[in-house]
């Protein structure tokens, strides 16, 4: 690929990458400038079918380690840490068409994102758990329909203990806990179910990114080794196992690399 043409290191994972699959696209939002810990509001667009970098509108607040994500075409991006390092409630939304940010319903709390994902049309952002586990973490929730945030259900936000990944309509988290397991959110009982079956392959090492495609998981690992898993799943299209993991080990080039984001695009 093209190398990005960035003015100024940017340190990751304090930036946000989504795919914009009608533009066959990713967009590199936002993160922090390493040498001065300062938030940027600056956006990048990636043309695969150019295989070419351009700067597209900044947002309209420099932030990093935010929730980002797209709905209807549209790049979201929520909460995430100011110029002075305070956490910030703010959100707006991005449109490919004007190449203008516009600010949205606020989140109502001062939060920066662990994870996120986007479920059913709506974005869902967590804090994620912090040592010393004096409180619990919170999670919100925006319907970009109504323009109104919500909170998140106590089940799982206390749950939330990993990296996400939405296949087939279900919330599934790589947990960086209890083994490296695979659990899946039950909507009705609000609560992480495990998953049996395969563990994750042995050479496949923390941090991680989490993607699907043709309805399989994704894992990118340190060094970039790849994992491709298959759920199992019941005639209602429940999961119930994770049946095989395929591995796939990447040259030896790469043993430095750590994932930041994992993103796929068709052609």
């Amino acid at each position: 690929m093209a190398a990005m043409p960035c003015k100024e290191r940017i340190c990751p994972p304090g930036f946000g990458c989504v795919a914009h699959l009608e533009e066959g696209a990713l967009f590199v939002c936002g993160g922090m400038s390493s040498d001065m810990d300062c938030p940027m509001d600056a956006v990048l667009k990636y043309d695969l079918f150019k295989n070419q970098w351009t700067e597209v509108g900044s947002m309209s607040t420099p932030r990093s380690f935010f929730a980002n994500g797209v709905i209807d075409g549209k790049i979201y991006a929520a909460g995430g840490n100011s110029t002075a390092l305070h956490e910030l409630s703010s959100a707006e939304v991005y449109n490919p068409a004007d190449d203008q940010w516009h600010p949205i319903a606020s989140m109502g709390t001062n939060m920066a994102r662990y994870d996120s994902a986007i479920l059913s049309g709506r974005l869902y952002v967590t804090e994620g758990w912090s040592w010393p586990f004096l409180s619990l973490p919170r999670g919100q929730i925006y319907d970009p329909k109504e323009d109104k945030w919500e909170d998140m259900t106590l089940g799982m936000r206390e749950g939330w203990t990993g990296l996400s990944v939405v296949l087939n309509n279900h919330l599934y988290v790589i947990s960086e806990h209890d083994s490296v397991k695979l659990k899946v959110f039950d909507t009705e009982g609000d609560v992480w179910k495990h998953v049996g079956g395969a563990p994750m392959p042995s050479h496949m090492a923390l941090p991680f990114s989490v993607n699907t495609i043709d309805g399989k998981l994704v894992v990118v690992a340190k060094s970039l080794h790849m994992a491709i898993g298959t759920i199992n799943v019941n005639e209602d299209g429940d999961p119930v196992s994770l049946i095989e993991w395929q591995s796939f080990h990447a040259p030896d080039a790469f043993s430095d690399f750590v994932p930041s984001h994992s993103v796929v695009l068709f052609v």
